[in-house]
């Protein structure tokens, strides 16, 4: 079966191009020319991965990137021509997996495509029990307390990477080689933290006297399982 891509994008020539070139590729595509738009193909289609502008005509790329997050973690790229760090980290606040920026080079943006569509097929399903917080990865599902929680992809594989290393303390240098390209990510990036932020207003029972996320200063982060 082949997957399934959703591009959102106002410019019908990249829209258009998209989609050629991700068809000759073997997927199938949708695209949509307004958030609008988009976020009725997103419920229609139920694509496996969405390609995202940000500029868009009605409702912003941010906008429609938090109201998908509401409803599904699939792998959310966005597309655009903002490449200020600001915008970067704006973005990936509101659950993007990932940033290209205007102009790119196709082939780029396709190998990214698959390496987050792999993601999902090579996880191998285990399930994480600590009583008090529990993750299932092959469904990506968290529990806090026996209450479903709703997690980002990228929250949920930063978490996954914490729990399934837990009592270790893990470098920001680690994490980031597991979860981020260099890329994506720049020395002075606070893409790591935010996220560490994010994770711990979810599912501390506390997040400003963290139990469960422990920050070791200069150093990274460890999970410490509940007793």
């Amino acid at each position: 079966m082949k997957e399934k891509i959703l591009i959102i994008e106002d410019d019908p020539d990249i829209s258009r191009i998209l989609k050629d070139q991700l068809e000759l590729d073997g997927y199938q595509v949708i695209t949509a020319l307004s958030g609008e738009e988009g976020l009725k193909q997103f419920e229609k289609f139920s694509p496996d991965l969405i390609v995202l502008d940000l500029n868009l005509p009605d409702i912003d790329g941010l906008k429609v990137c938090k109201l998908i997050r509401e409803k599904s973690n699939i792998p959310i790229i966005m597309l655009t021509v903002r490449d200020s760090i600001s915008d970067k980290l704006r973005g990936f606040e509101c659950g993007a997996d990932d940033y290209v920026t205007k102009p790119f080079e196709f082939l780029e943006l396709v190998a990214r495509i698959r390496v987050h569509l792999s993601r999902g097929k090579k996880e191998k399903p285990k399930i994480y029990d600590f009583g008090y917080i529990k993750l299932n990865t092959s469904k990506k599902e968290v529990y806090v307390n026996g209450k479903p929680i709703k997690l980002t992809r990228r929250e949920f594989e930063l978490l996954e990477l914490l729990v399934s290393n837990a009592g270790r303390v893990l470098s920001r240098e680690f994490i980031k080689s597991q979860l981020w390209s260099d890329k994506e990510l720049y020395p002075w990036s606070r893409t790591i933290d935010v996220h560490i932020k994010k994770l711990r207003e979810k599912i501390e029972p506390n997040p400003e006297s963290p139990k469960l996320i422990i920050t070791y200063p200069g150093v990274g982060y460890k999970f410490n399982p509940p007793k």
